[in-house]
Protein backbone atom coordinates (compact mmCIF):
# COMPACT_ATOMS: atom_id res chain seq x y z
CA UNK A 1 0.00 0.00 0.00
CA UNK A 2 1.32 3.20 -0.91
CA UNK A 3 1.41 5.77 1.79
CA UNK A 4 1.62 9.82 1.70
CA UNK A 5 5.45 11.22 2.81
CA UNK A 6 3.29 14.55 3.56
CA UNK A 7 2.78 13.43 7.38
CA UNK A 8 3.82 15.96 9.74
CA UNK A 9 4.68 15.06 13.20
CA UNK A 10 4.66 17.60 16.39
CA UNK A 11 4.50 16.42 20.22
CA UNK A 12 3.71 17.83 23.15
CA UNK A 13 6.26 18.07 25.65
CA UNK A 14 4.88 16.43 28.96
CA UNK A 15 7.72 14.60 30.42
CA UNK A 16 7.55 11.31 30.22
CA UNK A 17 3.92 11.47 29.57
CA UNK A 18 5.25 12.96 26.02
CA UNK A 19 3.09 12.06 22.85
CA UNK A 20 2.85 12.31 19.18
CA UNK A 21 0.30 14.61 17.07
CA UNK A 22 0.36 12.71 13.78
CA UNK A 23 -0.93 14.97 10.83
CA UNK A 24 -1.50 14.10 7.17
CA UNK A 25 -3.50 12.56 4.45
CA UNK A 26 -4.28 8.35 4.63
CA UNK A 27 -3.13 7.94 8.52
CA UNK A 28 -6.39 5.95 9.59
CA UNK A 29 -5.34 2.57 7.95
CA UNK A 30 -1.78 2.93 8.79
CA UNK A 31 -1.33 0.04 11.99
CA UNK A 32 2.45 1.33 12.57
CA UNK A 33 0.70 4.18 13.77
CA UNK A 34 -1.27 3.11 16.55
CA UNK A 35 0.10 -0.22 17.90
CA UNK A 36 3.01 1.49 19.67
CA UNK A 37 0.52 2.95 21.70
CA UNK A 38 -2.31 0.23 22.51
CA UNK A 39 -0.22 -1.22 25.80
CA UNK A 40 -2.36 -4.43 26.14
CA UNK A 41 -3.94 -6.96 23.66
CA UNK A 42 -7.91 -5.43 24.15
CA UNK A 43 -9.29 -1.86 22.19
CA UNK A 44 -12.31 -0.42 22.32
CA UNK A 45 -13.45 1.75 19.76
CA UNK A 46 -16.15 4.59 20.26
CA UNK A 47 -17.05 6.39 17.85
CA UNK A 48 -20.66 7.75 16.51
CA UNK A 49 -23.33 6.89 14.13
CA UNK A 50 -22.30 9.43 11.64
CA UNK A 51 -18.34 8.84 11.51
CA UNK A 52 -18.93 5.10 12.09
CA UNK A 53 -20.27 4.20 8.29
CA UNK A 54 -17.35 6.22 6.80
CA UNK A 55 -14.41 5.94 9.17
CA UNK A 56 -14.54 2.48 11.19
CA UNK A 57 -13.71 0.01 8.54
CA UNK A 58 -10.04 1.49 7.87
CA UNK A 59 -9.46 1.52 12.12
CA UNK A 60 -10.40 -2.27 12.33
CA UNK A 61 -8.51 -2.84 9.71
CA UNK A 62 -5.29 -1.41 11.32
CA UNK A 63 -6.38 -2.97 14.47
CA UNK A 64 -6.11 -6.60 13.18
CA UNK A 65 -4.36 -9.21 15.64
CA UNK A 66 -6.00 -7.43 18.62
CA UNK A 67 -9.14 -8.26 20.20
CA UNK A 68 -11.44 -4.98 19.23
CA UNK A 69 -14.56 -4.18 19.56
CA UNK A 70 -17.01 -1.31 18.69
CA UNK A 71 -19.57 1.42 20.88
CA UNK A 72 -21.33 3.32 18.66
CA UNK A 73 -23.36 6.33 19.83
CA UNK A 74 -25.57 9.11 18.99
CA UNK A 75 -24.35 12.37 17.52
CA UNK A 76 -24.48 15.40 19.00
CA UNK A 77 -23.44 17.80 21.50
CA UNK A 78 -26.83 16.99 23.21
CA UNK A 79 -25.88 13.34 23.77
CA UNK A 80 -22.61 14.80 25.65
CA UNK A 81 -24.24 13.62 29.20
CA UNK A 82 -23.68 10.95 32.04
CA UNK A 83 -25.87 8.95 30.41
CA UNK A 84 -24.42 8.34 27.23
CA UNK A 85 -20.73 7.85 29.28
CA UNK A 86 -22.38 5.15 31.19
CA UNK A 87 -22.95 3.30 27.94
CA UNK A 88 -19.40 2.81 27.10
CA UNK A 89 -18.92 1.35 30.75
CA UNK A 90 -21.59 -0.72 30.23
CA UNK A 91 -19.73 -1.96 26.87
CA UNK A 92 -16.75 -2.13 28.31
CA UNK A 93 -17.91 -4.23 31.55
CA UNK A 94 -19.77 -6.77 29.14
CA UNK A 95 -17.42 -7.17 26.79
CA UNK A 96 -14.79 -7.88 30.28
CA UNK A 97 -12.24 -5.73 28.99
CA UNK A 98 -9.54 -5.12 31.86
CA UNK A 99 -7.42 -2.30 33.11
CA UNK A 100 -4.85 -2.69 30.29
CA UNK A 101 -7.24 -2.22 27.36
CA UNK A 102 -6.90 0.90 25.22
CA UNK A 103 -9.98 3.41 24.40
CA UNK A 104 -9.56 4.89 21.11
CA UNK A 105 -12.17 7.61 20.16
CA UNK A 106 -12.86 8.26 16.45
CA UNK A 107 -15.22 11.00 15.96
CA UNK A 108 -15.02 15.21 16.11
CA UNK A 109 -14.90 16.98 19.85
CA UNK A 110 -17.68 15.24 21.58
CA UNK A 111 -16.58 11.69 20.86
CA UNK A 112 -12.78 12.54 21.95
CA UNK A 113 -14.66 14.45 25.04
CA UNK A 114 -16.73 11.49 26.11
CA UNK A 115 -14.02 8.96 25.32
CA UNK A 116 -11.24 10.31 26.96
CA UNK A 117 -13.17 10.67 30.16
CA UNK A 118 -14.19 7.27 29.79
CA UNK A 119 -10.43 6.69 29.88
CA UNK A 120 -9.77 8.72 32.60
CA UNK A 121 -12.50 7.00 34.71
CA UNK A 122 -12.91 3.00 33.78
CA UNK A 123 -10.90 0.86 36.39
CA UNK A 124 -8.90 4.03 37.72
CA UNK A 125 -7.75 4.79 34.38
CA UNK A 126 -6.85 3.12 31.02
CA UNK A 127 -5.02 4.62 28.10
CA UNK A 128 -6.65 6.21 25.48
CA UNK A 129 -5.81 7.04 21.58
CA UNK A 130 -7.52 10.75 19.79
CA UNK A 131 -8.16 9.84 16.05
CA UNK A 132 -10.33 13.30 15.25
CA UNK A 133 -12.38 13.42 12.03
CA UNK A 134 -13.66 17.29 12.37
CA UNK A 135 -11.52 20.20 11.68
CA UNK A 136 -12.30 21.70 15.22
CA UNK A 137 -11.16 18.61 17.05
CA UNK A 138 -8.31 18.21 14.94
CA UNK A 139 -7.02 21.94 16.15
CA UNK A 140 -8.47 22.12 19.51
CA UNK A 141 -10.24 19.10 21.80
CA UNK A 142 -7.99 16.29 21.03
CA UNK A 143 -4.68 17.66 22.26
CA UNK A 144 -4.44 18.81 25.32
CA UNK A 145 -5.95 16.05 28.02
CA UNK A 146 -8.99 18.19 28.68
CA UNK A 147 -11.92 15.38 28.66
CA UNK A 148 -15.93 16.31 29.86
CA UNK A 149 -19.05 15.74 29.64
CA UNK A 150 -21.88 18.49 29.83
CA UNK A 151 -24.83 19.21 32.66
CA UNK A 152 -27.69 20.90 32.05
CA UNK A 153 -26.61 23.75 33.84
CA UNK A 154 -23.38 24.28 32.62
CA UNK A 155 -20.83 22.93 29.65
CA UNK A 156 -17.65 20.69 30.45
CA UNK A 157 -18.40 21.14 34.35
CA UNK A 158 -17.95 17.28 34.99
CA UNK A 159 -14.37 15.93 33.62
CA UNK A 160 -10.88 15.61 34.12
CA UNK A 161 -7.79 16.08 32.45
CA UNK A 162 -6.65 13.06 30.82
CA UNK A 163 -3.84 13.10 28.11
CA UNK A 164 -3.85 10.70 25.09
CA UNK A 165 -1.32 8.06 24.23
CA UNK A 166 -1.06 9.95 20.70
CA UNK A 167 -3.29 11.42 18.39
CA UNK A 168 -4.05 10.91 14.58
CA UNK A 169 -5.02 13.70 12.75
CA UNK A 170 -6.26 12.28 9.20
CA UNK A 171 -6.60 15.15 7.02
CA UNK A 172 -8.54 13.07 4.49
CA UNK A 173 -11.48 12.85 6.74
CA UNK A 174 -12.38 16.78 6.48
CA UNK A 175 -13.55 15.91 2.43
CA UNK A 176 -16.41 14.87 4.05
CA UNK A 177 -17.13 17.57 7.30
CA UNK A 178 -20.39 19.78 6.57
CA UNK A 179 -19.79 23.45 5.65
CA UNK A 180 -21.25 24.03 8.98
CA UNK A 181 -18.88 22.24 10.59
CA UNK A 182 -15.42 23.41 8.56
CA UNK A 183 -16.40 26.95 9.77
CA UNK A 184 -17.26 25.54 13.22
CA UNK A 185 -12.88 24.37 13.54
CA UNK A 186 -12.11 27.69 11.63
CA UNK A 187 -13.27 29.47 14.48
CA UNK A 188 -10.66 27.43 16.75
CA UNK A 189 -8.05 28.22 14.36
CA UNK A 190 -8.74 32.04 14.41
CA UNK A 191 -8.82 31.72 17.96
CA UNK A 192 -4.91 31.14 18.01
CA UNK A 193 -3.97 33.88 15.93
CA UNK A 194 -5.52 36.02 18.22
CA UNK A 195 -4.19 35.17 21.34
CA UNK A 196 -0.37 34.12 20.51
CA UNK A 197 0.38 34.27 16.51
CA UNK A 198 -0.08 37.39 15.52
CA UNK A 199 1.64 36.05 12.35
CA UNK A 200 -0.40 33.25 12.03
CA UNK A 201 -3.62 35.64 11.90
CA UNK A 202 -2.41 37.49 9.16
CA UNK A 203 -1.58 34.02 7.53
CA UNK A 204 -5.31 33.39 7.72
CA UNK A 205 -6.65 36.78 6.14
CA UNK A 206 -4.54 35.94 3.42
CA UNK A 207 -5.79 32.16 2.88
CA UNK A 208 -9.12 31.78 4.46
CA UNK A 209 -10.52 31.31 0.74
CA UNK A 210 -8.10 28.38 0.40
CA UNK A 211 -9.14 26.90 3.47
CA UNK A 212 -12.65 27.19 3.01
CA UNK A 213 -12.37 25.53 -0.44
CA UNK A 214 -10.58 22.68 1.42
CA UNK A 215 -7.65 23.25 -0.24
CA UNK A 216 -5.58 19.88 1.74
CA UNK A 217 -1.85 22.14 1.90
CA UNK A 218 -3.74 24.83 3.44
CA UNK A 219 -5.45 22.94 5.88
CA UNK A 220 -2.47 21.03 6.92
CA UNK A 221 -0.87 24.03 7.64
CA UNK A 222 -3.35 25.57 9.64
CA UNK A 223 -3.84 22.55 11.17
CA UNK A 224 -0.07 22.22 12.36
CA UNK A 225 0.12 25.89 13.23
CA UNK A 226 -2.81 25.97 15.74
CA UNK A 227 -1.43 21.98 17.54
CA UNK A 228 2.05 23.72 17.37
CA UNK A 229 0.46 26.45 19.43
CA UNK A 230 -1.86 24.66 21.68
CA UNK A 231 1.13 21.82 22.18
CA UNK A 232 3.27 24.92 23.44
CA UNK A 233 0.79 26.04 25.97
CA UNK A 234 -0.49 23.11 27.60
CA UNK A 235 3.50 22.12 27.80
CA UNK A 236 3.42 25.09 29.94
CA UNK A 237 0.20 24.74 31.76
CA UNK A 238 -0.81 21.73 31.71
CA UNK A 239 -4.18 21.77 34.23
CA UNK A 240 -5.17 25.20 33.55
CA UNK A 241 -3.53 27.28 36.63
CA UNK A 242 -2.72 29.92 34.26
CA UNK A 243 -1.23 30.88 30.64
CA UNK A 244 -3.56 27.77 29.53
CA UNK A 245 -6.48 29.66 30.08
CA UNK A 246 -6.07 32.10 26.86
CA UNK A 247 -7.12 29.40 25.08
CA UNK A 248 -10.34 29.96 26.16
CA UNK A 249 -10.72 33.11 24.10
CA UNK A 250 -14.85 33.64 23.37
CA UNK A 251 -15.44 30.38 25.26
CA UNK A 252 -17.04 32.02 28.65
CA UNK A 253 -19.36 33.57 26.15
CA UNK A 254 -19.72 30.82 24.20
CA UNK A 255 -20.83 28.45 26.70
CA UNK A 256 -23.22 30.68 27.45
CA UNK A 257 -24.75 30.92 24.83
CA UNK A 258 -24.57 26.74 24.08
CA UNK A 259 -26.05 26.14 27.80
CA UNK A 260 -28.54 28.54 27.38
CA UNK A 261 -30.09 27.87 23.76
CA UNK A 262 -29.70 24.33 24.12
CA UNK A 263 -27.11 21.78 23.74
CA UNK A 264 -26.64 20.86 19.72
CA UNK A 265 -28.26 24.14 18.94
CA UNK A 266 -25.09 26.28 18.24
CA UNK A 267 -22.21 24.36 17.59
CA UNK A 268 -18.87 25.02 19.67
CA UNK A 269 -17.31 26.76 16.91
CA UNK A 270 -20.13 28.96 16.27
CA UNK A 271 -21.08 30.07 20.04
CA UNK A 272 -17.22 30.64 19.96
CA UNK A 273 -17.04 33.11 17.44
CA UNK A 274 -19.86 35.18 18.67
CA UNK A 275 -18.08 35.05 21.80
CA UNK A 276 -14.65 36.19 20.59
CA UNK A 277 -16.04 39.18 18.93
CA UNK A 278 -18.26 39.98 22.19
CA UNK A 279 -14.55 39.55 23.60
CA UNK A 280 -12.84 42.02 21.15
CA UNK A 281 -15.67 44.48 21.91
CA UNK A 282 -15.32 44.21 25.77
CA UNK A 283 -11.08 44.62 24.98
CA UNK A 284 -12.07 47.58 23.06
CA UNK A 285 -14.52 48.92 25.32
CA UNK A 286 -11.05 48.55 28.12
CA UNK A 287 -9.35 50.49 25.86
CA UNK A 288 -7.23 47.47 24.52
CA UNK A 289 -8.05 47.48 21.06
CA UNK A 290 -9.40 50.17 18.58
CA UNK A 291 -12.32 50.08 16.43
CA UNK A 292 -10.36 48.98 13.53
CA UNK A 293 -8.89 46.15 14.65
CA UNK A 294 -12.72 45.11 16.44
CA UNK A 295 -13.58 45.26 12.53
CA UNK A 296 -10.53 43.53 11.40
CA UNK A 297 -11.52 40.26 13.97
CA UNK A 298 -15.70 40.77 12.49
CA UNK A 299 -14.23 40.95 8.57
CA UNK A 300 -12.04 37.85 9.08
CA UNK A 301 -15.27 35.95 11.10
CA UNK A 302 -17.46 36.64 8.33
CA UNK A 303 -15.66 35.35 5.76
CA UNK A 304 -15.22 32.27 7.78
CA UNK A 305 -18.83 32.24 7.55
CA UNK A 306 -19.39 32.38 11.53
CA UNK A 307 -22.00 33.96 13.46
CA UNK A 308 -21.07 37.40 15.38
CA UNK A 309 -23.21 38.14 17.50
CA UNK A 310 -25.19 35.94 19.99
CA UNK A 311 -29.16 34.91 19.18
CA UNK A 312 -31.69 37.45 20.26
CA UNK A 313 -33.82 34.95 22.44
CA UNK A 314 -30.68 35.38 25.64
CA UNK A 315 -31.03 38.28 27.30
CA UNK A 316 -27.85 39.98 29.12
CA UNK A 317 -29.17 38.43 32.41
CA UNK A 318 -29.22 35.09 31.09
CA UNK A 319 -25.70 35.61 30.20
CA UNK A 320 -24.54 37.05 33.89
CA UNK A 321 -26.73 33.88 35.33
CA UNK A 322 -24.86 31.45 32.50
CA UNK A 323 -21.12 33.15 32.90
CA UNK A 324 -21.02 32.64 36.96
CA UNK A 325 -21.14 28.63 36.42
CA UNK A 326 -17.85 28.81 34.64
CA UNK A 327 -14.53 27.14 35.42
CA UNK A 328 -13.00 30.40 34.90
CA UNK A 329 -14.72 31.76 38.03
CA UNK A 330 -12.02 31.91 40.78
CA UNK A 331 -13.41 32.46 44.48
CA UNK A 332 -16.89 33.82 43.37
CA UNK A 333 -15.41 36.38 40.69
CA UNK A 334 -15.62 35.99 36.72
CA UNK A 335 -12.35 35.51 35.04
CA UNK A 336 -12.20 36.66 31.34
CA UNK A 337 -10.03 35.83 28.30
CA UNK A 338 -9.82 39.77 26.15
CA UNK A 339 -7.13 40.55 23.88
CA UNK A 340 -4.08 43.52 24.91
CA UNK A 341 -3.58 43.29 21.33
CA UNK A 342 -4.43 41.56 18.42
CA UNK A 343 -2.34 38.49 18.85
CA UNK A 344 -1.44 39.08 22.74
CA UNK A 345 -4.32 37.39 24.89
CA UNK A 346 -4.97 38.57 28.65
CA UNK A 347 -6.98 37.28 31.57
CA UNK A 348 -8.73 39.48 33.03
CA UNK A 349 -10.00 39.78 36.53
CA UNK A 350 -12.53 42.30 38.37
CA UNK A 351 -13.54 43.55 34.55
CA UNK A 352 -15.63 46.64 35.32
CA UNK A 353 -19.39 45.23 35.34
CA UNK A 354 -20.61 48.59 33.35
CA UNK A 355 -18.18 47.69 30.77
CA UNK A 356 -19.39 44.09 30.18
CA UNK A 357 -23.39 45.05 30.67
CA UNK A 358 -22.65 47.25 27.65
CA UNK A 359 -21.35 44.53 25.65
CA UNK A 360 -24.03 42.44 26.24
CA UNK A 361 -26.58 44.93 25.52
CA UNK A 362 -24.56 45.82 22.08
CA UNK A 363 -23.95 42.47 20.96
CA UNK A 364 -27.72 41.04 22.03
Amino acid sequence: MFYSHSMKTLHVELGDRRYPIHIGPGLLGRPELLHPYIAGRQALVVSNTTVAPLYLEPVRAALDGLRHDVVILPDGEQYKTLETLNAVFTALLNDRFDRHCTIIALGGGVIGDLAGFAAACYQRGVPFIQIPTTLLAQVDSSVGGKTAVNHPLGKNMIGAFYQPQCVLADTDTLATLPDRELSAGLAEVIKYGLICDLPFLEWLEANLDALLARDTAALSEAIERSCRNKAEIVAADERETGERALLNLGHTFGHAIETGVGYGKWLHGEAVAAGMVMAADLSARLGWLSGEQVERVRVLLTRARLPLAPPPALTPEDFLRLMAVDKKVKDGQLRLILLRELGQGVIASAVDAQRLRETLDHAL
